[in-house]
């Protein structure tokens, strides 16, 4: 017997299936106070790579790949519930083992070679290549532990996709027809809805994978509300996809705005004098101390000369840690992890390193949100006799014999997490006489060395991929310490304790159950001081007033779908 759960939407469906770009954005007419057209510009200090979901396992890509495409369900604007996206609707067997999802008919993918130059409608077989895609093993696939151990056969297809895609696909995902599919789960999970949102499930054609195949990187072909236009070593621009299928609630067609672009930055100084000077519309994780000094005085405001703006704030479901590898023999002993644990004095790197900027993380390493009760956690105490005392025990007296390290970290110099790492070793050596080295490197030479056990230490961030708790605890299980991976468990951490609590996390279908043993799990990290949690922050946003109906939420995702430019009154 199926339990249906149907999910309603205020988003209308398009039958549009070719372009038509001959229609001038600006000549279009909007109700209920919203405009057509203008151009949306911001920056990024990271580069984007790959414009294909499989591969977006950052932040800032998936920012951009989520203009691109359609993921199978989305988030609504507080992101903490599950709306319709391309699945309008879903259902569930009631041993929670099978979803068998609706999907939205009148979806078009945006035109393109490999479509003989049109689009076509997406159906259940393109999600299901996609899902299929997802689980494989092949290289150009970054996120296949998001399903392997939960859809059935996905594990046995992932080992015999290694060097090319097998047609059938994952054995548990089933086209029941056009525009129906079904997803069989090794084990109920409460939280696969959530999971669907994820972005990197964004449903692309077998047909663009056939065509470009290594080039599929820099061809994206969804059926996203933006279409890719230019895509270089300075930045991209998208283009609006004039036939989206979804409309607001005044039956507006989405999007509004005509075109984004994004360029890069080296630092969040130039960034801020871009936003001056109006060459951008928004600031990303803005450092409160340079606000001021760069939007100008109070009297070139009163005067008119600065920036009509708003600045929002979010609570971030995010960390930011010390993580430590035990490929290190050294760290393979808990009791010098616990050691740097306890010396380290998290209030003081917020308080004097980072200027206040921050929230030090006292619990465990899940944040505290509306998602999970962190103060349920113990979390491990700044005490620098109680940590001499464990190095001693090690055989490390005073820091007498331990090697010599190096904390990797990525970003622009004396950005946040720069200042992190050096506040740490400044504080390892004050605290435990050891001698720790900061090297800034690029995002991608830091995962590299992540990856290939090359850092024993390093500063990083996790943000949750979709609104659950259950994301951070993954990244800690025993099986995936088995992967050469940056993301999953590189610490290589095995605790059968926590494995045991983790998989029967994922069984589990009563809520506070749930969180009780995700508070079991949480303390089983900082029980065992696999990483350093460090610092919780706001996800802070500064946005030229022009722009309306910009929205945040906690797991910094941003859907610029529904934003339109509109020059404050008096500006126009």
């Amino acid at each position: 017997m199926f339990k249906q759960f149907v999910l309603i939407s205020t988003l209308a469906v398009g039958l549009i299936g070719c372009s038509d770009d001959s229609v001038n954005v600006e000549d279009l007419k909007a109700i209920g106070g919203a405009k057509y057209g203008g151009t949306f510009r911001f920056m990024s200090s990271e580069k984007i790579e790959a414009l294909i979901p499989l591969q977006a396992t950052t932040l800032y890509t998936q920012r951009i790949t989520s203009q691109l495409f359609d993921p199978i369900l989305r988030l609504d604007a507080s992101g903490s519930k599950v709306i319709p996206s391309v699945a309008e609707s879903f259902s569930v067997s009631a041993d929670g083992k099978s979803y068998t999802l609706n999907i939205r008919k009148g979806i078009y993918f945006h035109p393109d070679e490999c479509l003989d130059g049109e689009g076509r409608e997406l159906t259940a077989e393109d999600v299901k290549f996609t899902l299929d895609m997802s689980c494989s093993g092949l290289k150009i696939n970054e996120i296949s532990f998001m399903l392997n151990d939960r859809v059935v056969g996905a594990s046995e297809f992932n080992k015999a996709t290694k060097t090319q895609f097998k047609p059938g696909g994952v054995s548990g995902i089933k086209v029941l027809d056009r525009y129906k599919v079904q997803i069989n789960l090794v084990e109920a999970f409460a939280g696969f809805d959530k999971l669907l949102t994820y972005t990197g499930f964004g449903i692309f054609p077998k047909e663009a994978y056939d065509f470009y195949r290594d080039e599929l990187k820099k061809h994206p072909v969804g059926t996203g509300p933006f279409m890719l236009e230019e895509f270089s070593d300075k930045g991209l621009k998208l283009k609006r996809n004039p036939n989206y299928w979804a409309k607001d609630q005044f039956g507006n067609q989405l999007p509004f705005l005509a075109a984004i672009e994004l360029s890069y930055t080296k630092n969040k100084r130039s960034e801020l004098i871009a936003f001056r000077e109006r060459k951008i519309d928004l600031v990303l994780e803005i450092p409160s101390d340079e606000v001021d000094n760069i939007l100008g005085s109070l009297q070139e405001a009163q005067e008119g000369k600065t920036v009509k703006h708003k600045v929002d704030s979010k609570q971030s479901f995010s960390v930011t840690f010390l993580g430590m590898s035990e490929r290190n023999p050294v760290f393979k002993d808990v009791r010098v992890r616990k050691a740097i644990n306890h010396a380290i004095d998290r209030i003081g790197l917020v308080n004097q390193t980072l200027q206040g900027e921050g929230y030090p993380v006292l619990n465990g390493f899940i944040p505290n949100t509306e998602f999970f009760p962190a103060n349920r956690v113990k979390g491990p105490d700044f005490n620098v006799s109680k940590a001499n005392a464990l190095l001693a025990q090690a055989g490390y007296p005073d820091g007498k014999g331990f090697p010599a390290m190096v904390i990797y970290v990525s970003g622009n110099k004396d950005a946040t997490n720069h200042l992190l790492a050096k506040g740490i070793a400044k504080q390892l050596k004050e605290h435990l006489g050891l001698s720790i080295s900061v090297e800034l490197v690029d995002f991608e030479k830091r995962n590299e060395y992540v990856k290939s056990g090359k850092a024993s230490l390093w500063v990083s961030g996790w943000i949750a991929d979709y609104p659950d708790g259950e994301s951070f605890l993954s990244i800690f299980y025993g099986k995936y310490a088995n992967l050469d991976s940056e993301f999953m468990n590189p610490f290589k951490y095995r605790n059968s304790r926590f494995d045991e609590l983790y998989v029967r996390l994922n069984k589990e279908q009563d809520e506070k159950k749930r969180t009780d043993i995700m508070v079991e799990c949480d303390q089983q990290i900082v029980d065992d001081a696999v990483v350093v949690p460090l610092v919780n922050d706001d996800f802070i946003t500064m946005i030229n007033s022009r722009v309306r109906n910009f929205k945040t939420n906690s797991l910094e995702n941003l859907d610029f779908s529904n934003i339109f430019i509109k020059e404050p009154k008096g500006s126009e």
